[in-house]
């Protein structure tokens, strides 16, 4: 696990990151989300040792964390930064022996990984003559080739058709079942909520908002109810305390101003048949990220 704690950073007399801590956990995929100037980038060349912080800690398996550590971790940073005009195989393989592979290791590596991410055909070809697409999955195998032992990447998706997205994805989650911790920082919330186990949201250089993806949509699931009755679900708009939002038929989508409203909801709508459904509306990332960062 890598642990990120109480780090402050400070830039020209102005505080970036105040008493930032989270948890990215082995075997699982952590989205890093935040606005622009949010801290994100900065928290991520903290942890890999390339600022320093004013104060805190960044911690592997509960020790801090050494020069040697940050040299088994694999980083893509937002800014491409591949060498333009030498081919993808053997910058992939220089970039391996670099982190001490073996010429063998390295050659198998980058076939493993060209394969995977659809650049085998690719594997001759210079960086700069790729599409911008095939250039950031070609950034994602640079991360990845020396078998790092935590992963953190700068907006990995940036670019990618959503079939690209699917075959990073693929190679993240095997990283991340082998144990190893990844962090992905990205502005696109809905690839987050689809792709990740955990999430970290930032504003302002704090964390507001920290926990598993499911357990911080409950959290923030509020007093929106969606609800499949028996009948016609227009006798709702009569009910004391009941906002409808929309409903269709027997479907309907409405707020409550407690849970007791709700509960009696539910009671009258058993009174006059079948339930179909009743649960309350779990909000979107997008939704649970304005709400956090007012």
């Amino acid at each position: 696990m890598l642990e990120v704690r109480k780090i402050n950073k400070s830039f020209g007399g102005h505080q970036v990151l105040d008493d930032v801590s989270f948890d990215v956990a082995g075997g699982r995929i952590t989205g890093f989300v935040g606005r622009n100037g949010a801290g994100k980038t900065t928290t991520m060349r903290i942890m890999l040792g390339v600022l320093a912080a004013d104060s805190g800690d960044v911690r592997l398996a509960g020790s801090s964390l050494t020069t040697a550590d940050r040299r088994r971790f694999g980083y893509m940073p937002e800014e491409r930064g591949l060498y333009p005009k030498m081919p993808i195989g053997e910058q992939l393989g220089y970039l391996a022996r670099l982190h001490g592979l073996s010429s063998a290791a390295a050659r198998r590596n980058t076939t493993d990984l060209v394969e995977k991410l659809g650049l085998t055909e690719r594997i001759s070809d210079r960086v700069e003559t790729l599409s911008l697409g095939n250039q950031q999955r070609a950034q994602v195998a640079a991360a990845l080739v020396h078998d790092p032992e935590a992963l953190i990447l700068d907006e990995p998706f940036s670019g990618l058709d959503p079939l690209a997205v699917d075959v990073v994805l693929s190679v993240l989650t095997e990283r991340a079942r082998a144990g190893i911790p990844v962090l992905f920082s990205s502005h696109q919330l809905d690839i987050v909520e689809q792709l990740c186990d955990d999430l970290v949201i930032i504003a302002d250089g704090t964390i507001r908002a920290t926990g598993g993806r499911d357990e911080l949509r409950e959290q923030y699931a509020g007093t929106t109810y969606q609800a499949t009755f028996g009948d016609d679900a227009g006798w709702l708009r009569e009910q004391p305390g009941v906002e409808v939002i929309e409903f269709d038929g027997p479907n309907a989508l409405f707020d409550c101003d407690s849970t007791d409203t709700a509960q009696a909801v539910l009671t009258r709508a058993v009174e006059r048949g079948p339930v179909l459904s009743f649960s309350p509306r779990q909000p979107r990332l997008a939704e649970i990220f304005k709400e956090v960062i007012q």
